[in-house]
């Protein structure tokens, strides 16, 4: 009997990390966003972003976008962030990712980093890997979750 429900859960849990974004999604919704802000300039590609439209929203996946500064210049999921420079900004680790993430921004064209950040869907910290493409003197990103 336990052992049934130990499988039944493990089907379950699966089945739900399965749902979530993947790597090719990820870096799906960057190129996506980088040529929004290329075509509509960012003025008005980063709004969209923030205000969670639907073409850059997909299941836990959403794109933000920051200066070299550190400065939020738009954040699919928390627009409360936008406008904040969050260079300082920690993971449950100590891990200062912003900082990391404009560092190395700085220094290659793409790329992807691991930290821990809350998933909007879940409401959880779990575990993200984020897929960055430097465009001028910001990183457009998007992540996804190893739930």
């Amino acid at each position: 009997m336990i052992s049934a429900l130990a499988a039944t859960l493990v089907c379950v849990g699966a089945a739900a990390a399965a749902d979530g974004a993947k790597k090719d999604d990820a870096i799906a919704m960057v190129k996506k966003a980088v040529a929004s802000i290329k075509e509509q300039g960012p003025d008005k590609a980063y709004p969209e972003f923030t205000n969670k439209d639907a073409k850059f929203i997909d299941r836990d996946l959403y794109v933000v976008v920051y200066q070299f500064d550190g400065k939020v210049l738009a954040h699919g999921s928390n627009p409360k962030f936008v406008g904040k420079d969050m260079s300082d900004a920690q993971d449950v680790d100590g891990k200062l990712f912003v900082k990391e993430r404009v560092e190395m921004a700085a220094k290659q064209p793409s790329f992807w980093q691991d930290y821990k950040f809350v998933n909007p869907v879940t409401k959880k910290v779990e575990p993200k890997e984020m897929y960055c493409e430097r465009l001028e003197n910001t990183a457009v990103c998007a992540g996804i979750y190893k739930n």
